[in-house]
């Protein structure tokens, strides 16, 4: 597979099966990734894989605390504008079609929302953590380091799912992963093999035609 091919067999799953990749293969995809490009060479992130037993207590806990959002990282702007709005809307629509639960099911939208928590079932749970000193900048060689990483598990057969909802769980995460004083949760990776047969991994996002977002000049 090269490049382009992992970009197009990248997307959000959301159902995984119960294999679980070997710890030398996560280490790998850890250490590929670190090649991503980091301004000043700073590398400013932490990284912990987490299964078994040991992700089963973190999400335990997790279940049964509160999620509190860090206004400094929301997910999204507040009170956000066109044309995001209307493309995290339809993201959202598509993503409960998929599995039938209609706008109204309000239950049923909160019973997948809660399925972040779980890492939507993955038997590998990544935490990305920085610096709280860090400024946007790092932030930007922290998803450079993510779509590395992410690329790479596509390389490899494996399936994932970037998820900011882990932020807010940072205080919970730090009791069961140890990282020096100072550092916080920046990014969960969701991290196995796709389960082809549950119904949510047919959502497929949609992307803007380039006119919408791009220029050349001078060519």
């Amino acid at each position: 597979m090269d490049v382009s091919q992992a970009l197009r067999a990248r997307r959000s799953v959301r159902a995984f099966t119960d294999q679980v990749p070997s710890a030398d293969l996560v280490q790998q995809l850890m250490q590929d990734a670190a090649l991503a490009a980091s301004g000043g060479n700073m590398q400013p992130w932490r990284v912990a894989a987490i299964t078994g037993d040991a992700l089963q207590a973190m999400l335990g806990d997790v279940a049964q605390t509160p999620g509190e959002e860090n206004p400094a990282h929301l997910s999204y702007p507040t009170n956000l504008w066109e044309p995001y709005r209307t493309r995290r809307f339809a993201n959202g629509e598509d993503l409960y079609k998929s599995i039938g639960v209609p706008r109204e099911d309000k239950a049923g939208r909160l019973k997948q929302l809660a399925k972040n928590a779980q890492f939507f079932g993955a038997p590998v749970g990544i935490i990305m953590f920085t610096e709280e000193r860090m400024g946007p900048v790092q932030w930007m060689d922290l998803g450079i380091y993510l779509q590395s990483f992410m690329l790479r598990a596509a390389e490899e057969g494996l399936a994932t799912c970037a998820q900011g909802f882990w932020r807010r769980y940072d205080t919970v995460v730090k009791q069961h992963i140890e990282v020096p004083e100072g550092y916080l949760v920046t990014f969960g990776i969701a991290l196995g093999y796709e389960d082809k047969t549950a119904p949510i991994n047919t959502m497929r996002a949609t992307r803007a035609e380039f006119e919408e977002w791009g220029q050349l000049k001078g060519f």
